[in-house]
C-alpha cells in the first residue's frame, strides 16, 4: 500500500484528509513542518501533502527542504490562498501539482493516482535506461584480450565529444555493438540512437529513409515522414556498412555532415541537425577511395576517430568468456539448463577460426543447445562443418586440394555456391558465414548466376 504524509498546521484539516485517503493508502499526518521533514528523512513515503503556510513558516521553503532530503519525493502543495505567483514557484521548485482549500475529495484522489502512476513510469523509464546503459556500454561487452583493452580505451576517449567516429572490421565482430557503448556511455544517451543499414537497404529508398520526405514527393508518398536523420536530433545517427552506399547518395550525405542540415525529399525548407555521426563498414575504405568506390571528401568526413575492431580469431582468449555469455542467453531464451560442454566440443570451438565472427559463435551455441539432450553440448551437437573428429587444419588442406587448378572466380563461385548450400538458401546466413554484406553478396549471385540456395 502506497503511503502518504500529510504536513498542515490545522489538525482539522489533517484528520478530513486522512479520513478520505486511508480506505486506499496508508495515510499519517503532522502539524509541525520540521517533524513532516525529519519523517520523510527517516521514513519511506510516496507522496506528501504539503499546506502552503504552515504556521510562521513558508510552505515554500518546507518544499525545498523536503526535495533536498528526497529529490524523487511527489510534494502537492494544498493551499486557501492561491495566486498564480505561489503557484508558479512551487512548480519551479519541484511541485507536482496545486490544489486550493476547501479541497475537492474527487479531484484529490484523481491527482494523488495521477501523481502516483506519473512517478512509476517516471521509474520504468529510468530503470530501463539504466539497463541499456549497462546492457551497451563498455561494461557489457566482452573480452579481456589485449586487442578489445584498447577498443575499450577508444570508447573511453570519444564518448563525451561529438567528433565522427568510424568503426572497422570484419561482418559479425560486433561494430554495432560498439556503437552503442560510444552512444548509451556517452552525454547524448538520453537521446535516440538510431540505426540505418546502407547495404539492407535498396538505393532508392535509402535516401528518403536518411532524410524523409514531403506528401507527394513521389508515388506512394500519401504522408510526409521524418527521416532517421530528424529523428536521430540531439543523439546518435548510426551508419552500419556505409562502404555499401552508392556515389551519388555519398554526396548527398557529406552535404548533411558539412551544412549539419537536411533538406526533406520534394521539399524546400530545410532543418538545421545536432546529430553525432558514427559510420561501420567492413571494407577497406582507402582501397575503395583509391578505386573510385567511395568518395574521398567523405572518407576523410567520417575518418576523424577509428576503431578498429578485432576479428574473433585474433582474441581466442577471449572465447571462453564469449561462450559462457551466450550459455547464459541462451538459457533463458530457450529455457534449457546446459552446464557447459564436454571437453570434446570445447576443443573444436577453441580451433575453429569463426570467418563469421562473433555472430558465428552465438549461432553455433544457439543451435548447438537446441540439438543437446543433456546438461552439456556434446560434440555431436555442435554443426556439422566444425571438425567432427578431425583438425581444421586437416579439414583446411583437404579443401584446398580440391581446389587446385581452378581460378580464384571459380574458387569464389564454387565456394559461394556451396556455402549457399549448406544455409539452405538463406543469403542472411550466407553473407555472415562469408564475411561479406548481404549486397556484396547479392551481387556475385548475380555476377555467377548462382541459383541462391
Amino acid at each position: 500500500m502506497k503511503r502518504i504524509l500529510i504536513i498542515d498546521d490545522e489538525p482539522s484539516i489533517c484528520a478530513s484528509l486522512e479520513f478520505a485517503l486511508e480506505d486506499e493508502y496508508e495515510v499519517a499526518s503532522t502539524t509541525d513542518p520540521d517533524q513532516g521533514v525529519q519523517l520523510i528523512k527517516e521514513s519511506h513515503y510516496h507522496l506528501c501533502l504539503l499546506d502552503l503556510k504552515i504556521g510562521n513558516r513558508d510552505g515554500l521553503d518546507v518544499l525545498q527542504e523536503i526535495k533536498q532530503e528526497k529529490p524523487g519525493m511527489i510534494v502537492i502543495m494544498i493551499t486557501a490562498y492561491g495566486t498564480i505567483e505561489s503557484s508558479v514557484n512551487a512548480l519551479h521548485l519541484g511541485a507536482y501539482s496545486y490544489l486550493t482549500k476547501p479541497v475537492n475529495t474527487e479531484e484529490l484522489t484523481s491527482v494523488i493516482r495521477r501523481a502516483l502512476h506519473y512517478n512509476e513510469l517516471n521509474h520504468q523509464v529510468e530503470y530501463l535506461t539504466q539497463e541499456l546503459e549497462k546492457k551497451y556500454s563498455k561494461d557489457g561487452m566482452i573480452g579481456s584480450s589485449q586487442s578489445m583493452a584498447k577498443v575499450y580505451q577508444m570508447i573511453d576517449k570519444v564518448k563525451e565529444v561529438d567528433t565522427n567516429v568510424l568503426i572497422t572490421g570484419e561482418s559479425g565482430t560486433g561494430k554495432e555493438l560498439v556503437a552503442r557503448a560510444v552512444h548509451f556511455s556517452g552525454k547524448r544517451k538520453r537521446e535516440h540512437f538510431e540505426v540505418v543499414n546502407c547495404a539492407a537497404i535498396p538505393e532508392h529508398l535509402l535516401e528518403s529513409e536518411l532524410f524523409g520526405y514531403e506528401k507527394g514527393a513521389f508515388t506512394g508518398a500519401t504522408a510526409s515522414k521524418q527521416g532517421k536523420f530528424q529523428l536521430a536530433n540531439k543523439g546518435t545517427m548510426f551508419l552500419d556498412e556505409i562502404g555499401d552506399m552508392s556515389l551519388a547518395l555519398q554526396a548527398k550525405l557529406l552535404r548533411v555532415l558539412q551544412l549539419k542540415e537536411v533538406t526533406p525529399l520534394g521539399s524546400n525548407r530545410t532543418e538545421k541537425l545536432d546529430v553525432r555521426v558514427i559510420a561501420a563498414t567492413n571494407k577497406d575504405l582507402s582501397k575503395a577511395v583509391a578505386n573510385g568506390e567511395f568518395r574521398e571528401d567523405l572518407y576523410f568526413r567520417m575518418n576523424v576517430i577509428q576503431i578498429e575492431l578485432p576479428p574473433l580469431r585474433e582474441r581466442k582468449e577471449d572465447l571462453p568468456y564469449l561462450i559462457r555469455h551466450f550459455l547464459n542467453i541462451y538459457n533463458k531464451e530457450l529455457g534449457k539448463g546446459i552446464k557447459g560442454l564436454t571437453k570434446p566440443a570445447e576443443t573444436s570451438l577453441l580451433q575453429h577460426s569463426y570467418p563469421g565472427n562473433i555472430r558465428e559463435l552465438a549461432n553455433i551455441v544457439e543451435a548447438s543447445m537446441v540439438i543437446a539432450e543433456g546438461d552439456m553440448i556434446e560434440i555431436d551437437d555442435l554443426p556439422p562443418y566444425l571438425n567432427k573428429g578431425k583438425t581444421l587444419e586437416v579439414s583446411r588442406e583437404q579443401a584446398a586440394k580440391a581446389f587446385v587448378g581452378l581460378t580464384m572466380k571459380e574458387v569464389e563461385k564454387e565456394v559461394i555456391q556451396a556455402t549457399l548450400k549448406k544455409m539452405k538458401g538463406s543469403r542472411k546466413n550466407t553473407a555472415s558465414m562469408l564475411g561479406i554484406s548481404e549486397r556484396g553478396l547479392r551481387d556475385k549471385i548475380k555476377q555467377y548466376n548462382l541459383s541462391g540456395s
